[in-house]
């Protein structure tokens, strides 16, 4: 009989079951979908000053209230969308942060229209492909970058919300823009 090795992941990557799926399956997987592109960057801006355990334990309910993320619908949202999204026990109920998603849904087809895809646009920030660090410790990663200063930046510009650079740079580990699983984690080779 053989005995499984236990397997070494980032360690914020073992602190919830939640977090474990999330680490072992998305968090540094290159995604190219505008559709997930755009629910990651609406995800990652709801999370600002909170913990992304809560984002992930409401997702699901973001992606009932919010139309499966479909920037279209989300774009048209009114006042009375607005105001019946923020009585959503299910997501987080800040007006600043639900009004920024339908902000940043419009700008995200301005976006698209523009590039002919979300992710034509935001891959330029890293040259089109990961960038692949070699963090040895969670200590070694920094909260921003010059890419997600120059991202967080353009989106601005652009007239997205809650896209500072600290977001910007959440988003791109997420969407396995770079690859910050630490150098001991078993993902780290396998992206």
């Amino acid at each position: 009989m053989t005995t499984k090795r236990p397997v070494t992941r980032c360690p914020w990557g073992n602190s919830d079951p939640l977090y474990v799926l999330y680490h072992d399956r998305e968090w540094g997987v290159p995604v190219h979908d505008d559709r997930k592109l755009f629910e990651m960057l609406i995800l990652e801006g709801a999370q600002a000053g909170l913990s992304w355990i809560t984002v992930l334990r409401k997702r699901e309910n973001y992606r009932a209230a919010f139309d499966k993320f479909d920037a279209t619908k989300i774009a048209r949202y009114d006042t009375k969308k607005i105001k019946l999204l923020l009585s959503n026990e299910g997501i987080i109920r800040n007006k600043l942060k639900i009004e920024a998603a339908v902000q940043n849904a419009r700008a995200f087809l301005d976006l698209q229209k523009e590039f002919g895809s979300f992710d034509s646009y935001i891959w330029q920030f890293v040259g089109g492909k990961p960038k692949k660090n070699a963090r040895k410790s969670l200590k070694e990663i920094p909260p921003s970058t010059p890419e997600s200063d120059s991202m967080g930046k353009n989106l601005k510009k652009r007239g997205f919300k809650f896209v500072g650079s600290t977001i910007c740079y959440a988003f791109m580990q997420a969407c396995g823009m770079v690859n910050d699983h630490i150098v001991s984690c078993f993902r780290y080779n396998e992206l």
